[in-house]
């Protein structure tokens, strides 16, 4: 059985389900007021791989992954640009579904919007209201966290070591709350702004009521595993977790949370500081599959950096990989060999330990051109397992074409492009073989194209 780390125990244990043979899994979704850049790319990645090998194993999945498409950074590019906050978030939403289609990342089973859900929030804020976990202020209702016994299991940390606030969030009404923990549920709107009706006025709910509510309203009571970034711990998925508490609610039974993307000198990706890369530029100019193949030769918890370098021997690694599935395209089908199989299950159940087992597609790779070579009767067995393992990661493999010689001409004048420093010349061929349905990777020894 899978054994995930629990960021609430601190340690790898067995992943406990509700219900055999079920695993339901909440996602924090994108707050769609930019483009994805590639660090958000990770944590849906992440979670696309840990389901697809779920469903491999057996399981039936359900992941949950919402949209929060009213937020004050929605707001504020509204106001800058003199747009409807609604434009933003659909334009938005549709870029990100883009780009996650762009890296091969399956839709979710469902994908809740906050704004879809603004009534039942307002219900659950009335329950903490009712029930002495929540006051009233001048900017909006704020939840007590010290009337939460366990506030900070997530945290580890001591309630007065504790920030205040919502991390890159503004911190709302600061000086009329009862302990610098607490948190906004509902904020109240200021003119010209989004407002929804409530017993206590005109707002709209914070953050960190959204996600509750709607992991709770489609997964119920102790569902099996709620994922997100690691920057996603604390706060948010702390006081998601209170107000479950403070209901007397069984809320998620796992935790589990992915390492950063960090840029060069080891800072997390992020729009606050500035170092994005746009995950659509990212798709457009190198292979979609290498932004996967980074991700799983690395473990989830651990940072991950994307350079030049480390792209493109990942995008020659995947050259291997297509070769082999071209050379391997008429070999009869035969059952995967059992033993590989089992390594790769082990690996995988070890808290999904994709680099152990994107090691052993490539010794599987190597083993199967060895026993072809062979005239072994052992590669079909080989060559099925290597290709079972690629299926199980979300990893097309590509058999080789052909490339006619005006093809191949086009791309030897992009090289020559580059060699003279006329990068104009060579994006404009470079569009114009994608254009015509090549795919075109660009590595220290050249440019090499496939459809």
């Amino acid at each position: 059985m899978l054994h995930l780390y629990d960021t609430a125990t601190r340690e790898v244990r067995e992943l406990a389900l509700r219900e055999p043979g079920k695993v339901s899994i909440y996602v924090c979704g994108p707050t769609v007021y930019g483009p994805a850049h590639i660090g958000h790319g990770r944590a849906t990645l992440t979670y696309d791989i840990l389901r697809r090998y779920l469903e491999w194993s057996g399981f039936e999945v359900r992941l949950v992954s919402n949209v929060t498409d009213i937020d004050d950074n929605i707001i504020n590019r509204a106001v800058r640009e003199d747009r409807p906050w609604q434009d933003i978030a659909t334009k938005c939403e549709a870029m990100w579904f883009k780009a996650m289609h762009g890296i091969g990342v399956e839709r979710p089973s469902d994908v809740p919007h906050a704004t879809e859900y603004v009534d039942e929030m307002v219900e659950l804020i009335g329950e903490l209201v009712d029930g002495g976990n929540a006051y009233l202020t001048d900017d909006g209702v704020y939840l007590a966290v010290e009337t939460v016994p366990d506030y900070g299991l997530l945290a580890h940390q001591s309630l007065d070591d504790m920030r205040s606030g919502g991390g890159d969030r503004e911190v709302f009404g600061a000086g009329d709350k009862r302990h610098p923990a607490d948190f906004v549920l509902w904020k109240f709107s200021k003119p010209g702004e989004p407002s929804w009706p409530s017993p206590w006025g005109g707002g709209r709910p914070g953050w960190h009521s959204e996600c509750v509510v709607m992991s709770l309203g489609l997964l119920g009571e102790g569902f099996d595993l709620h994922g997100g970034g690691q920057d996603l711990r604390f706060p948010h998925h702390e006081n998601e977790r209170a107000q479950a508490a403070a209901l007397g609610k069984r809320f998620a039974t796992h935790w589990m949370h992915n390492g950063f993307v960090v840029d060069a000198e080891g800072e997390k990706m992020s729009k606050s500081l500035g170092n994005v890369s746009n995950l659509l530029d990212f798709i457009e100019a190198f292979d979609p599959r290498a932004y996967r193949m980074t991700l799983l030769q690395s473990h989830y918890r651990r940072p991950v950096t994307f350079t030049q370098e480390s792209v493109d021997a990942v995008v020659k690694s995947l050259a291997g990989l297509d070769a082999f599935a071209a050379r391997t395209a008429d070999v009869p089908a035969a059952p995967p060999d059992p033993a590989v199989l089992e390594e790769f299950r082990s690996a995988m159940d070890d808290d999904l330990d994709t680099p152990r087992a994107t090691a052993l597609l490539f010794d599987t790779v190597r083993h199967a051109n060895a026993a072809l070579d062979a005239g072994d009767d052992a590669a079909a067995g080989l060559v099925a397992a290597a290709n079972e393992i690629a299926a199980t990661f979300g990893l097309e493999l590509h058999a080789a074409t052909d490339v006619p010689a005006e093809i191949a001409a086009r791309a030897a004048a992009l090289d020559q492009a580059r060699a003279g420093k006329d990068y104009a010349t060579a994006d404009a061929i470079r569009d114009e073989l994608q254009a015509a349905g090549w795919i075109v990777e660009t590595t220290r020894d050249g440019t090499s194209v496939r459809r």
